[in-house]
């Protein structure tokens, strides 16, 4: 996972971003914050429309005055539908919104879970603790497991690159359902009448005299 998760302290500002769905021709922009953000892995601008084609539903954008200040790419695995793997996020600092990144991933992977995923995972380097912490407040606030073992070597990646390591969260619970309202105890029934012990003599009709002699 690449990540850029600085924001600014410029107070004027502090507006509050707007997430929205991404639209292919936000692919452009996109492309121009990841060329502007130190560290991160910079892809062709036909990359990012091509994302926002396929798999825009499961990235998010962050805006400011309909000015993207913020993004993450992610998908669902198509071997694990119930996994969302977050790869690619970053956040302008110049805008100066506290905590944009963790907001904008937080509301990303809620927004699957809601859609039925049970597990979110990124890769990450080691050393990116910012990230690390994200993720498992994540799962702290959402009472989930993390799990973590190196996906990709270094090796795989060419020189200079660091081991991928993959931290894995879940399981997730969905949105918790309502809860039900607490059942009232029946009604008390009054008790019933018990037959009196001493029953009134049952006195014989003429009929019965007549039929008895």
């Amino acid at each position: 996972m690449t990540t850029a998760l600085a924001s600014g302290t410029r107070p004027a500002q502090r507006k509050k971003p707007v997430f929205r769905t991404p639209r292919p021709e936000d692919g452009i922009a996109v492309w121009e914050l990841v060329r502007d953000t130190p560290g991160l892995d910079t892809n062709s601008r036909y990359f990012y429309v091509l994302w926002f084609r396929d798999f825009a539903d499961c990235s998010l954008l962050a805006t400011v005055d309909d000015e993207i200040v913020g993004f993450l790419l992610g998908y669902r695995r198509p071997e694990e539908p119930d996994t969302y793997f977050v790869w690619q996020t970053a956040v302008s600092p110049r805008h100066g919104i506290p905590f944009l990144g963790v907001k904008l991933f937080e509301a990303a992977a809620d927004r699957q879970r809601e859609r039925g995923a049970r597990y979110v995972e990124a890769t990450v380097s080691a050393e990116n603790k910012a990230i690390l912490m994200v993720l498992k407040q994540y799962a702290r606030k959402r009472s989930a497991e993390v799990a973590d073992r190196v996906l990709f070597p270094s090796g795989w990646l060419g020189e200079g690159h660091h081991d991928e390591v993959l931290y894995r969260i879940g399981p997730l619970d969905r949105t918790p359902a309502r809860q039900a309202p607490a059942q009232q105890p029946p009604a008390q029934q009054p008790p019933a009448q018990q037959p009196s012990a001493q029953q009134p003599p049952v006195r014989e009709s003429a009929q019965q005299k007549e039929n008895a002699v």
